[in-house]
């Protein structure tokens, strides 16, 4: 099988599985539109938002219940440490950049300015440097396509008064940016409290056809991705739970809102295709 997955500690653990091959993509975003646009791997690590637009377009994958990375993203939301005060109340009506719309951390950003302080994804323009890995979907007319570099460009131009711009953006761009969200460790430690669930970022996917013709070489990845991310800091985990259940109706829920997806998640549906992989 042809495998991609991340450079981890808990996926260096797995990548000497005889009978797999493991393809090394950098950065690995990069794999995700090869994969839901052509299928091009066995199995492949992916986005949270494009796998639930991959599965809202008929694309034939099934998700593994592997949990790559995650975390918080309340220090996600960024601008410039010379720029003027700005608070999320203030980005009604103003530019953001995003390196995409459809980027797993947007999704979750998305989520929580509405949730946390009534700004829907409508009430901004979002600013992207890159197109949607799913080649289908059309992107909502709040949202613009820049030519000008990359998202921290933007703000450096100051086209954009703001960015989703994590610690772990590609490329160090979210270093030395500030957040606009106060205490934003604490935020997310009360976002995870209240949903009793810590944000996806990165799941699993394995081809439909590969896991009718080889479905033993499926289940000795998965079992060697659990006993690799056995006692990992959560929400890195493989196998069902109710927190990844919580984390893909909540993740679907802002989907939905955000017009990244048309129809509701159906959670049930995605753990009854996981259902070989429960305990």
């Amino acid at each position: 099988m042809k495998v991609v997955l991340g450079d981890y500690s808990h996926s260096r653990a797995v990548k000497d599985l005889p009978d797999h091959e493991f393809v090394e993509v950098k950065p690995l975003y990069g794999a995700f539109a090869r994969m839901v646009r052509t299928l091009e791997f066995d199995v492949c690590e992916l986005a949270l938002a494009t796998y639930l637009q991959a599965r809202d377009n008929g694309v034939p994958v099934t998700l593994l219940p592997v949990v790559m990375i995650g975390g918080t993203h309340h220090r996600s939301l960024t601008r410039l440490p010379d720029a003027p005060p700005l608070t999320p109340d203030d980005l009604r009506s103003r530019r953001v950049g995003v390196r995409s719309y459809s980027q797993t951390t947007g999704l979750w950003v998305r989520g929580l300015l509405r949730e946390e302080y009534g700004v829907n994804a409508a009430d901004v323009t979002w600013v992207t440097t890159e197109e949607p890995h799913v080649a289908r979907y059309t992107e909502p007319p709040y949202v613009e396509r820049s030519a000008a570099g990359t998202v921290v460009d933007l703000l450096q131009a100051g086209d954009v008064a703001a960015a989703v711009l994590g610690p772990r953006a590609v490329g160090g761009q979210g270093e030395g940016l500030v957040p606009l969200i106060e205490d934003a460790e604490a935020a997310g430690r009360a976002w995870v409290e209240r949903h009793g669930t810590v944000p996806v970022n990165h799941v699993v996917v394995v081809r439909n056809a590969v896991l009718e013709e080889d479905p033993g070489a499926v289940d000795a990845l998965y079992a060697a991705l659990k006993a690799a991310t056995a006692g990992a800091e959560p929400p890195v985990a493989a196998g069902w739970s109710e927190q990844l259940a919580k984390a893909l109706e909540i993740g679907g829920r802002y989907a939905l809102e955000q017009d990244l997806i048309r129809t509701a998640v159906d959670v049930a549906e995605i753990e009854r295709g996981a259902a070989r992989w429960s305990d």
